[in-house]
């Protein structure tokens, strides 16, 4: 079933911490934008859960009893196959990041994540972007540089960085090249615009131009192109 703008997002909590998960449910329910409709503190118990509730949104830790969650992954995402699946740990590992983005996840953030940043994450994931928290920005990059010709990358959407030309970069204008600058740092629009001293919503639309003028998808992609043709 597609989902509706207008609908409750539809958000199943994997988390082996039952206060975690109570927590992470009251936190989310603040949002009307948002459903929880479901909990479980393991992977087999996930997998049934998300089956039978078929969510759009599964938070899944990395770290549960007998299975970890990325090697869970392969039979959530056949349990429901609409589901895009967040990371939410405490795991800062670039092993578990390389695992959980090669094994479909949709992003990876960690349990530090601001409550407001979250609920964005979630929107951004609902909306096809891959998502990943800003702490573990530079492990993608180096993660992603350090890839031998001809092997899978992380994210599939940056396989072929190649295809930027120089004169889409060169379109950019310099205020373009300060907000993607701050993007390969992993920092959110609000630290942009602080750093700047202009309105947030000016970085939005900034981020807006420089996705579309780079024809990529996400500020994680973005990033590595910057990072390819040396804008560090």
């Amino acid at each position: 079933m597609q989902h509706s703008d207008q609908a409750p997002i539809r958000i199943l909590v994997v988390d082996d911490h039952t206060l975690f998960r109570r927590g992470l449910t009251a936190l989310l329910a603040r949002d009307p934008r948002l459903n929880v409709i479901g909990d479980a503190a393991d992977a087999g118990q996930a997998q049934r859960k998300a089956q039978e509730l078929q969510p759009d949104i599964i938070l899944l830790d990395n770290h549960l009893p007998g299975v970890q969650g990325v090697d869970a992954l392969p039979a959530l995402m056949e349990a429901a196959p609409n589901a895009r699946i967040l990371m939410l740990t405490v795991s800062e590992d670039e092993n578990d990041l390389d695992a959980a983005l090669r094994g479909g996840a949709s992003g990876y953030l960690l349990k530090t994540i601001e409550g407001d940043a979250l609920t964005l994450a979630i929107q951004r994931a609902m909306q096809g972007d891959s998502v990943v928290a800003p702490e573990m920005m530079s492990k993608l990059i180096a993660a992603y540089r350090g890839a031998t010709k001809g092997e899978p990358v992380a994210v599939e959407e940056l396989a072929a960085p190649d295809s930027v030309t120089e004169t889409a970069i060169a379109s950019l204008s310099p205020r373009e090249l300060d907000v993607l600058r701050g993007i390969v740092r992993g920092a959110s629009n609000k630290e942009i615009a602080r750093e700047h001293g202009i309105a947030e919503t000016t970085v939005k639309i900034h981020v807006q131009h420089v996705l579309r003028k780079l024809d990529v998808s996400s500020r994680v992609h973005a990033a590595v192109i910057a990072s390819e043709h040396g804008l560090l």
